[in-house]
């Protein structure tokens, strides 16, 4: 499949237009100055991203934002915090070096990890292997080791879509037919979705192929990066929320993908449907909004996951709903 969606971009501040606070608390963290950093790009995160390295050679990867460049960033940037610190050692993240806040900024000191991000298009044997990780990574954090709020209460707005579609009268202008024929029935389907997500798994919450990395040594490893979406949720939760975006980045049809995952098969069907409702009618309402600050490629971004999951979920419906 041609990929449909463009690429996670966020607006890069380079290393040298931080303040001076900032970049001498990372040399406070790293134990020397910082003489190359290297901007990195991929990822909704507007701020600086870099591949820093120290005087004395340490290397680090450091995000840092400003709330003047998006409200929303730096209270990410602290619980990103507040979450990687508290995972145990034994799970595939890079580990939290340190962290600097001043009210107005915020920075992220993390291990340099020597690796990339997987291959979009996804090609057949790199998704392989970043699904068995999705499967350990669901086993070694049930239950969840990490106290994140559940859910049910991170995602009790958001997961409203299609109810604030019909309440907004959003019906109109380049919806798909089928959405603007079943708008009514597409938020009945997802209402009860909480029930079926809640469950006592730590689920990073926001799988993408950005927020993965592969290991470049011959053991290859899987990385899951970028944690401010921690939540506790049933075990197939993050399977279910990266495949409308592994699908829209080229990858295979989400339908066989996830009732051959291990993860799959173990899912109540019928909850899996309504929670895939409650998913794509987040990422329609998300995309037909304003474009945030920083961020321009976000809402093209998620109006190629809601399409990706809106036929998802037509597959899984069938003729119930035509």
């Amino acid at each position: 499949m041609t990929p449909t969606a463009p690429p996670a971009a966020g607006v890069r501040t380079p290393w040298e237009e931080l303040p001076e606070a900032v970049r001498r608390a990372v040399a406070d963290v790293l134990g020397a100055p910082v003489v190359e950093a290297v901007t990195q790009t991929g990822g909704f995160s507007p701020g600086a991203a870099a591949r820093v390295r120290t005087a004395e050679g340490r290397r680090g990867f450091v995000k840092a934002v400003t709330g003047a460049v998006n409200p929303h960033s730096a209270p990410m940037h602290r619980r990103e915090a507040r979450n990687t610190a508290a995972l145990p050692a034994d799970v595939p993240a890079p580990r939290l070096l340190g962290t600097y806040d001043d009210g107005t900024w915020v920075a992220l000191v993390f291990e340099d990890v020597e690796g990339r991000q997987p291959h979009v298009p996804w090609n057949e044997s790199e998704l392989e292997l970043v699904l068995d990780a999705v499967t350990e990574l669901s086993r070694a954090l049930t239950p969840s080791p990490v106290a994140v709020p559940p859910v049910s209460e991170r995602l009790a707005g958001a997961f409203l879509g299609w109810r604030k579609m019909l309440d907004a009268g959003d019906e109109g202008e380049g919806l798909d037919p089928w959405i603007v024929r079943n708008l009514s029935a597409l938020a009945e389907l997802a209402s009860p979705w909480r029930e079926f997500a809640s469950g006592d798994t730590l689920a990073h919450g926001d799988l993408r192929a950005d927020n993965i990395l592969l290991t470049d040594s011959a053991a290859r490893r899987v990385l899951f990066v970028d944690w401010p979406h921690a939540q506790l949720a049933a075990p197939w939760f993050d399977l279910l929320g990266m495949l409308p975006c592994v699908r829209a980045q080229g990858g295979p049809d989400p339908e066989e993908t996830f009732t051959a995952h291990p993860l799959g098969r173990e899912a109540d069907p019928d909850g899996v449907t309504s929670v895939l409702a409650a998913l794509a009618g987040y990422f329609v309402h998300q995309s037909r909004q304003p474009a945030p600050p920083g961020l321009p490629t976000l809402r093209a971004f998620q109006g190629a996951q809601g399409e990706a999951a809106v036929d998802w979920l037509r597959k899984r419906l069938g003729p119930a709903l035509t």
